[in-house]
């Protein structure tokens, strides 16, 4: 296959993937890849099928896919094809959960020599690498990557990227509890599809309402929360979004929780639960098995409650997620204290505190833990997150903590 016949048959998939027949599309691609002489065209198939298959939360396949254009990245002997090869590796290995890898690979993204790509990819790679260090609970890291990205949105008029940013922005705050920018950058998300996403895939439409719902629910206003994840649902399922199809169940389950409803609940975390495993969303069942957690509690059966927080742990360890670790070690000091069992409440006390120091949760000016209860955060050009209050009445121009650091010995 030449290199006209290869650029026809993936303007061909490409039309059938936009069309929503995602494995005609995915065959179509794969004839490219077996039979293509083109060494571009290759590279650019690959690219597609990485793309379909994390779409579709196959991603062990994208992942497989993201190797070999890597490989086809190095026989071209071309930067701008090696960014963007690593930039597809970083994306597989944040999918599954393997935050640690996602950083090195963007470091690596960032450490090429300059590239034409390097404009358009550059902000793409700054949230990657944002998502993963939030992955692990580095806020202030994360922090810095997503304002990072968005400087690239904004200088080169990207709204899709605006658009991402914004979401995970969402996820963000919602971790840090200040729920009203939680909901404050998901509705910009779709203030922007729906200013410039005519031609965008519905996907960000989904996306932006699937954030939308966790603040709702968060902020306590369950109707619309269940109004935005339904449309989201809807989307989810007519792509065959099954990433997405997972955190609308997730959310469904949690916003039936907060209602009392746990009747309701328990079949939805099973059905997140199911889909999570099967796409390998190891995170994500660690926020199911929270919310069965809590469920078990408000039933009176502590004893099902623990069961699902040793899972819940073991995940969150091997991802690496600090905040869920305190969330849970939080979780099981309550049902330790009622069963009246002090030497595991204290040790979950000790452990608690330990992923409070690791987050650096905590108000640089009064010292009480973020986090803890919604309040109204405020985060300098350093990327320090304060509660606004403690600012507004401190009345400091300049940052508390990067003061304090630069007065420590070696630092001066």
């Amino acid at each position: 296959m030449g290199q006209d016949q290869t650029k026809q048959q993936i303007e061909k998939g490409l039309q059938l993937y936009q069309s929503n027949q995602t494995e005609k599309a995915l065959q179509v691609w794969t004839k490219v890849l077996q039979k293509s002489s083109d060494p571009v065209g290759r590279f650019r198939v690959l690219g597609c099928l990485v793309t379909a298959h994390s779409e579709m939360g196959r991603y062990k396949e994208m992942l497989k896919f993201a190797v070999v254009q890597i490989d086809t990245a190095r026989e071209l002997e071309d930067a701008d094809f090696l960014l963007e090869s690593y930039l597809n590796l970083a994306r597989s290995n944040e999918k599954l959960c393997e935050f640690h890898k996602t950083i090195s690979y963007c470091k690596t993204c960032l450490g090429l020599p300059g590239t034409r790509a390097g404009a358009q990819l550059g902000g793409q790679v700054s949230l990657s690498m944002g998502n993963a260090f939030l992955g692990l609970s580095l806020f202030q890291k994360a922090l810095e990557s997503f304002e990072k990205a968005l400087r690239y949105a904004h200088n080169n008029d990207d709204a899709m990227l605006e658009c991402r940013v914004c979401c995970s922005l969402g996820s963000f705050y919602a971790q840090v509890k200040d729920y009203e920018k939680a909901l404050f950058f998901p509705c910009k998300a779709a203030e922007l599809v729906n200013d410039y996403g005519k031609g965008w895939s519905l996907k960000y439409r989904a996306m932006s309402q699937y954030h939308m719902a966790v603040a709702y629910r968060l902020l306590g206003h369950l109707g619309s929360a269940m109004e935005c994840c339904e449309e989201s649902m809807k989307i989810a399922l007519q792509h065959g979004d099954r990433p997405l199809q997972a955190l609308c169940l997730l959310c469904f389950a949690d916003i039936h929780r907060s209602r009392g409803d746990l009747e309701t609940a328990f079949p939805r975390y099973d059905s997140a639960m199911s889909i999570m495993t099967e796409i390998g969303n190891r995170l994500g069942q660690v926020h199911v098995l929270l919310g069965v957690a809590k469920c078990w509690v408000a039933r009176k059966a502590p004893d099902k409650a623990l069961d699902a927080i040793e899972k819940a742990q073991d995940l969150a360890e091997e991802v690496g997620n600090k905040l869920s670790q305190l969330k849970l070690h939080c979780l099981s000091e309550a049902i330790y204290r009622s069963k009246g069992l002090q030497r595991e409440l204290r040790a979950h006390v000790v452990r608690f505190h330990e992923c409070v120091e690791e987050t650096e949760l905590y108000c640089g000016l009064c010292g009480e833990s973020i986090g803890e209860k919604n309040s109204r955060l405020q985060a300098l050009p350093c990327s320090h997150i304060f509660h606004l209050r403690c600012l507004q009445n401190n009345g400091t121009r300049s940052c508390p903590n990067c003061r304090r650091s630069s007065m420590k010995p070696g630092f001066v």
